[in-house]
């Protein structure tokens, strides 16, 4: 299971789990309420684990694709035909600004990196 599924069934868990804990409290049922705090200390845990994670995952990849030895934002032109664009050029990467590893660079601009000048 890759990471974004992962942190999507844990989320959902933990959704759960706090919607059990809040009809628990209603009925005074102490046990099972320290049952689901403990469930939800454990499942906060986790999900700070894997987003840790994925952060990670960016930051190596952005910089992976920043050692590139050149980039230069594309033209509308250049965007509208992505596929012979990317034929053209070997080893060219393509980051948009509101994909997760856009805003991780902080770039503003549709970007192509590429291992040589194109």
């Amino acid at each position: 299971m890759n990471l974004k599924q992962e942190l999507q069934t844990l989320n959902d868990k933990l959704d759960k789990c706090r919607r059990k804990l809040a009809a628990a409290e209603q009925r005074g049922d102490t046990t099972i309420i320290m049952q689901f705090k403990k469930e939800i200390a454990t499942v906060t845990k986790r999900i700070a684990s894997i987003k840790s994670q994925q952060t990670r995952q960016l930051s190596k990849e952005g910089s992976e694709v920043m050692s590139l030895a050149f980039n230069r934002a594309l033209t509308k032109a250049e965007q509208a035909d992505m596929g012979k664009l990317k034929k053209s050029i070997k080893g060219l990467v393509v980051v948009h600004p509101m994909t997760a590893l856009g805003r991780e660079m902080g770039i503003k601009a549709v970007t192509g990196f590429a291992p040589a000048k194109f």
